[in-house]
């Protein structure tokens, strides 16, 4: 048997396998657009550089966002999260769970955390040996605990989350309107060419129709390949929107948060302006930029626990004695924006909503999005 260095670097390299799959589409489609369709077979002067110019804009968009998207580390917790010598000493040398229980409230008791297990317990990390930050996870794959984790995307071969979550919204519109714009503008060319290859003789072919070249194979199948993208990553991006909308993550919606009231899916939920706001800062000129500009630093958020008024907080934790394992904090600045403003959050009631409905709209864009894959791999 191998030993386990050598199959983890071939994991590794076999993680890569579907990022290089990916770049080998799109210099393809570069190479098809650009050589095939504007240099050998439109004619304009005029339409060529139009074409041109808006396809390199698309082109530079996407693929500066995909590559953001890839190559920026998963942001992983601060050393104020991780146990003391001493206490991890005593949590690895201590085999009843309620004893580690209190090590870890004890821990945790001056961290910014409002979040728990489903029973109550404090998330801990039994790998990275740290307690976990609100909407904070463990990626099997990357082999660390993830801020904000989304999901882990073998297609960037990275984890999608605090980090790089604004890069991988962008990766995906940039990619829409790349093929879109491809799609778009190759139609005419793919029905004329449909139309030759129909004919049973090129020498049939009327003036306006092009000539019968190895060109009209690339236009061919660059409408299709361009159009079944659009379709698979539509339905993908109108999902992150949505979460984005809800200040959710893809995991947030299949298990909800817990609080100390319990499970709030809109826990983290500030209204859709805020919750946009977060994602992409405050200066909208740098939105569609895939540059950092999200607020926070990833270990706290703002919640609906810290947006109750103090004289609140401190009658329920009269009413709850014991109850709550961890104390506030003040939050940072970046919070302190989101809940100002004119505007308040105000919860207009429960949501009629099914986590098992979102989990099969997910498959369905996953398999469709591996679906057109497998067709146009082949």
């Amino acid at each position: 048997m191998a030993p386990s260095h050598v199959l983890k670097c071939c994991q590794k390299v076999l993680a890569w396998v579907p990022v290089a799959f990916i770049a080998l589409v799109v210099a393809w489609s570069y190479y098809a657009y650009v050589v095939e369709l504007c240099v050998f077979t439109i004619s304009s002067t005029a339409e060529k550089v139009v074409y041109l110019v808006v396809f390199h804009l698309s082109f530079v968009m996407f693929v500066w966002s995909y590559g953001k998207t890839i190559f920026t580390s998963p942001a992983t917790p601060s050393n104020e999260f991780c146990l003391s010598k001493l206490d991890k000493e005593q949590y690895e040398k201590e085999e009843r769970p309620e004893i580690q229980q209190e090590i870890l409230r004890r821990a945790a008791k001056d961290l910014p955390i409002y979040t728990t297990t489903a029973s109550r317990a404090i998330r801990y990390c039994d790998r990275c040996q740290l307690i976990k930050p609100d909407r904070c996870h463990h990626c099997s794959a990357c082999d660390v605990c993830v801020l904000k984790m989304d999901h882990h995307c073998p297609w960037v071969n990275n984890c999608v989350g605090f980090s790089n979550y604004k890069f991988f919204l962008l990766f995906l519109m940039y990619s829409l309107l790349y093929c879109l714009f491809v799609a778009a503008t190759v139609l005419q060319y793919f029905i004329k060419f449909w139309t030759l290859c129909r004919r049973k003789a090129a020498e049939n072919c009327p003036k306006n129709e092009l000539p019968d070249t190895h060109a009209k194979f690339h236009v061919l199948f660059l409408f299709f390949v361009a159009a079944m993208f659009f379709i698979s990553i539509l339905s993908l991006f109108s999902y992150h929107c949505w979460l984005v909308g809800k200040n959710r993550s893809t995991i947030e919606t299949f298990r909800a948060p817990t609080f100390r009231n319990g499970p709030d899916k809109n826990g983290f939920s500030l209204g859709c302006s805020k919750n946009l706001r977060e994602v992409f800062g405050d200066e909208k000129k740098y939105w569609l930029l895939p540059i950092f500009t999200s607020l926070g630093d990833g270990c706290t958020f703002p919640t609906r626990l810290v947006i109750m008024d103090q004289e609140q907080l401190a009658v329920s934790s009269q009413n709850e004695p014991a109850k709550s394992s961890v104390t506030t904090r003040p939050l940072s600045e970046s919070q302190n924006r989101l809940l100002s403003g004119d505007c308040q959050w105000v919860e207009t009631g429960p949501e009629e909503e099914n986590v098992k409905s979102g989990s099969g709209f997910v498959r369905g864009s996953v398999f469709l999005f591996f679906f057109f894959f497998l067709i146009f791999g082949t």
